[in-house]
């Protein structure tokens, strides 16, 4: 039986995606047996992050600085706009390394279901960033499943009339799939074949 506070460890580490409560106390088991080295400096990044987190004001990226990294970077397309539902998204695609523009995270989708509107999305400050010009082309990477469809399509209709080419993530990806789960391959493959909206 171990203390209270092992046990309360072991029960945060388990609601990690990925982690289940056995996973969770090899986890926690593994950080004791190197508490001075593994579970110092697990204790002071944790620490750290939590201090320096911050959410950057142009696209809505998690980083320590704001603008994020991918906003101040000069080498970015700035007329290449990639729209992702969520950080998670813009992290998977970003690591490929296949598009060089600059992304706008929505913080979500629309989904009458959970009663997330668009007012509940971060899409007023994309028609913001479009608005402000300099933008040629938007990207639609929504995740392929139908809240994610339901709003790209709503986001086609409010970006009808703004003179920039807007473009879909091809529907190569896996239908109910998620973009943070898929390989590079297909990531490749469907920026390479993203077409057209309207």
């Amino acid at each position: 039986m171990a203390s209270q506070e092992i046990e309360a460890l072991a029960g945060a580490l388990a609601r990690l995606p990925g982690l289940g409560p056995r996973s969770a106390r090899r986890a926690v088991l593994w950080l004791v047996k190197r508490r001075e080295t593994a579970l110092v400096q697990l204790a002071e990044a944790l620490e750290t992050m939590r201090r320096s987190l911050v959410e950057c004001g142009t696209c809505g990226n998690v980083d320590t600085v704001t603008p994020c990294a991918i906003c101040s970077d000069p080498r970015r397309d700035a007329r290449q706009l990639c729209v992702v539902e969520d950080v998670a998204d813009l992290w998977a695609l970003d690591r490929a390394h296949l598009f060089t523009g600059r992304y706008h995270v929505l913080g979500g989708r629309l989904s009458a279901l959970d009663g997330i509107r668009p007012e509940d999305l971060s899409i007023g400050q994309l028609l913001d960033r479009v608005s402000a010009g300099g933008i040629e082309e938007v990207v639609l990477a929504m995740n392929a499943t139908l809240e994610g469809q339901t709003t790209a399509y709503y986001l086609a209709e409010r970006l009808e009339g703004m003179p920039v080419r807007l473009t879909q993530l091809a529907h190569g990806l896996p239908v109910g799939g998620e973009l943070d789960y898929l390989d590079e391959g297909t990531l490749a493959q469907a920026l390479r074949a993203r077409r057209s909206v309207l």
